[in-house]
């Protein structure tokens, strides 16, 4: 058992909060039984993985988790990431805040075929935050990462103030495979992307409700009128916001 605060691997966990060392390593920690186990199921084999009391002491354990209780269980593991691809896949720009980006991937595979794709200024997708967002969504579908540029397929902008609702866009048909695109709440989609998409709309919001949805809110509302899971034939409807 660990009884150190001065054990490599303990130090190892310790670095891998900071993104320069998740990049340079290209590693990153998931902490918690559901996440080790959604690596497991996803056949994502750990560098190493620490139980509190049975590997460590907890005190030790507790004192390099990145939550605010402390973890009983922390893995680490190799980063991984997908090609841009599929059916229907959603292409974020600009999202900073690390619980959308995880909350992103989450519903992006509980609802299309193909994975988030990072554009850039998004958050590390293997930073704590955006790891226990995803909620071990990020071992079975890892993100891909990609500028507008090198995507391929029909772009769907998801913006606030487009011209036309989700529903509007629903009877279009729009030839998969199709790529929905989301910017940051604040600043929405740059104009490189808006200008390649082949149609856009925002997701109607009732006029006594806030002024706009979180990203991995919208993605979330849009991917389900998109398809809700039954791609690839549901990849021909589109939504938008930003």
């Amino acid at each position: 058992m660990i009884t150190s605060p001065d054990n490599d691997k303990l130090k190892l966990i310790r670095r891998l909060a900071d993104r320069r060392h998740r990049r340079r390593t290209e590693l990153f920690v998931a902490e918690g039984e559901d996440l080790v186990d959604a690596a497991a199921a996803a056949g994502h084999e750990p560098e190493f993985v620490l139980v509190a009391g049975v590997d460590v002491e907890p005190r030790l354990l507790a004192e390099v988790s990145a939550l605010g209780s402390g973890s009983r269980v922390a893995g680490v593991y190799r980063q991984r990431f997908s090609a841009p691809g599929g059916a229907l896949s959603v292409y974020l720009h600009g999202v900073a805040d690390p619980g959308n980006v995880g909350a992103t991937v989450r519903s992006a595979h509980a609802l299309c075929d193909g994975p988030v794709v990072l554009g850039p200024g998004c958050a590390d997708p293997h930073g704590p935050k955006a790891v226990r967002a995803s909620m071990g969504s990020i071992f079975a579908r890892p993100p891909a990462r990609a500028t507008v540029g090198e995507l391929s397929g029909t772009l769907l902008a998801l913006e606030r103030g487009a011209s036309r609702s989700l529903d509007d866009l629903g009877a279009e048909g729009l030839e998969p495979p199709v790529v929905l695109c989301l910017g940051a709440e604040r600043d929405g989609l740059p104009a490189a992307v808006r200008e390649r998409a082949a149609a856009r709309a925002e997701i109607r919001l009732r006029p006594d409700g806030p002024d706009s949805l979180n990203v991995a809110m919208a993605a979330t509302v849009a991917l389900y009128a998109l398809g809700g899971g039954r791609a690839p034939a549901g990849a021909s409807r589109m939504a938008a916001h930003g």
